[in-house]
């Protein structure tokens, strides 16, 4: 499979760009081929616009749409913010998985557009897991997020990884890198069936 690994923060030393890397080694370590879009680095434009909701798609989202094109897999990784997504993450989901090319839910709100990929939201949270899991955090994540938002673009099978407590201890933070790299090396075929 050739997986996209979509990354978003702004700072190149982060927890989350340490994450990515681990993810794509544990993929090419399975046989997969892997690419990277650093949204930050690329200085991807995350304002959704009236040129977003014209006719014609911009052409730096067309660059991103291809990128999607080449893949079976994406995998989006973004520190937890604000209980939700960072705004280069938000941005970039608003406007690459437009309209017409992600989806319509004319005839049927349940189905993409695209091809179904395998998706992995890969997500560092300073948190503890019983404190996100105990005040229902998680479960509105998952909703909004997988039962909602990727499920209308076509990713199948999808799954949260929440990386709990990745503003911890050194021995804390290697045990989450692993965790990222085994995430990448039993990445899922995708499916046509539903998450």
């Amino acid at each position: 499979m050739h997986v996209l690994t979509v990354l978003d923060h702004p700072n190149p030393n982060a927890f989350s760009a340490a994450a990515a890397q681990a993810f794509m080694r544990g993929a090419q370590a399975a046989g997969h081929s892997t690419e990277l879009a650093d949204l930050n680095a690329e200085g991807f434009n995350p304002l959704w616009s009236l040129a977003d909701i014209k006719n014609t798609t911009p052409p730096d989202v067309l660059a991103e749409q291809a990128r999607i094109a080449r893949a079976d897999a994406i995998c989006l990784v973004f520190p937890l913010f604000w209980w939700g997504m960072p705004a280069m993450t938000k941005g970039w989901v608003d406007r690459v998985f437009r309209w017409g090319w992600a989806y319509d839910q004319l005839d049927d709100p349940e189905t993409s557009l695209q091809r179904a990929r395998s998706g992995v939201l890969l997500v560092p949270a300073g948190g503890r897991s019983d404190e996100i899991k105990n005040e229902g955090y998680l479960e509105a994540l998952e909703t909004a997020w997988i039962k909602g938002t990727f499920g209308y673009f076509g990713l199948s099978p999808r799954k949260l990884e929440v990386l709990y407590g990745a503003t911890g201890s050194d021995a804390r933070r290697a045990a989450l890198l692993e965790q990222s790299y085994k995430i990448g090396f039993t990445l899922a075929s995708p499916n046509d069936g539903c998450a």
